[in-house]
Order: C-alpha cells, then structure tokens, then sequence
C-alpha cells in the first residue's frame, strides 16, 4: 500500500488520546475507535506512520498491533485474560528448581530467589518452591490475591502482561516487568535461566541465538506498552 496521507500526529480525544493521519482519527482492526489512555502512547502511534515512506510497511507497526489486541480483545473481555494469566502463577518458573546437590540449583538460587522473595514481601503472598518437575499447586490465598492484583490492572497492563507472562513462563517476572522500576535485562536474564544454562554446557546455534534476540525485543515491547499506557 502506498502512503496516503502527509502528516501523523497524536491528539486529545474524548476519553484520552489518539494518533491520526492528516488530522484524520484511526480505527483498530476490528474497526473500533483507536483511543488510547496517554499522549505518550499515542505519540508512539504517530511516529510510526509517520516513520513510513512511499510504501507502507504493515510489518511495521508493533505499537499498532499490540493498541488493536488490546482494544480489540482485551478491553471487552479482561476476566478472561485474567483467567489466562493465573495457571502461570501455578507453574512459574520461579518456582521449581533443580535439586539442592545440583549445579543448577544454586545459579536458580542466586537468580530467582531474590525476585520471587521480593514479590512475595511485595504482594503478601506465599509461593511454594518445589524441587524438579512434578506439579505442585500454590497455595489458593495466593492464587486469589493474584487474581486480585490483575483485576486492577489496565486493558493495556493485561495485554502487556499476557505478552510477557507467556515469553518468560512466569507471572511473577510479567508482574514484575510492569512495574515503573523493572530492568528489561535482569528479568530477561531470569527467564532465560536455564536456557542460558544448556547454552553455558553445549553451546549455542545463530538460529537460537536469533529466536532468543527476537524473543527479548518482544519482551521489551510489552514492557513499554504498559509503561507507555500509564504516560
């Protein structure tokens, strides 16, 4: 498609903020109106259309893509979303280490520890760890002051949160990951634990290397989707 328009800019709109083409407002995929809680986020909008050149690129526009979902698929349905989220409060990664004589018990111990701590202390919850594979449920408190915790959460924290949650395994990471203080390279660096750990032992192929690339942009996208959200 060629560009048909000159100019993108963001605007104050009735309920928040929107991009437009030529002063000319924009419809989400589904065809509702593409309104958005911050001028950040809608500036972030604009600069995409406005980055495009003769011919338009529809590969192009993650910002789009996620404000669409989130308008789209979330905003009318976000108990469903939530629903989603809560079983990888049950299987987080966090949670279920090597055993104690393992080498990779205590890398797990040194990384995940500490962010599983700090949100229990952060959340008033209790996480249980559980040492191999075999399921163990977390305690039915927890799960329900999760719940509570994501039903305060925005349409565009739950979309962040669904990207981020099923990119790192973890609900604790994605909770993590919303917070105004979240470091992308820390919390990347926990999720990809014990894949950097079968890195460290057989090495590492370009393919890999470039999901993993591909995997983690996806992941700082989603960060600053909700960081956006909040302006």
């Amino acid at each position: 498609m060629k560009r048909f328009y000159k100019q993108a800019a963001a605007e104050r709109c009735d309920g928040g903020w929107r991009a437009t083409l030529d002063g000319r407002p924009i419809r989400t995929a589904g065809g509702r109106p593409q309104v958005v809680p911050s001028q950040a986020l809608a500036e972030a909008l604009a600069a995409e259309w406005q980055a495009q050149r003769e011919e338009i690129d529809p590969a192009s526009f993650p910002y789009r893509d996620l404000v669409d979902f989130t308008i789209d698929a979330v905003a009318p349905a976000p108990d469903a979303v939530i629903t989603e989220l809560l079983p990888y409060a049950e299987t987080d990664t966090l949670c279920y280490r090597g055993d104690p004589d393992e080498a990779l018990y205590k890398r797990q111990l040194e990384v995940w520890e500490p962010l599983l701590a700090a949100a229990e202390t952060r959340l008033g919850v209790s996480f249980s760890r559980i040492s191999g594979i075999m399921h163990k449920p977390q305690p039915p408190e927890t799960l329900a002051r999760l719940r509570t915790e994501l039903e305060q959460c925005s349409a565009f924290e739950l979309a962040a949160l669904k990207m981020l949650a099923s990119l790192a395994a973890s609900l604790v990471i994605a909770l993590e990951a919303i917070r105004p203080s979240a470091d992308a390279d820390t919390l990347w660096e926990a999720a990809e634990l014990e894949a950097d750990w079968q890195v460290e032992l057989w090495g590492e192929d370009w393919e890999a290397a470039e999901r993993r690339t591909a995997r983690f942009d996806a992941f700082k996208l989603a960060m600053r989707l909700a960081q956006l959200s909040r302006g």
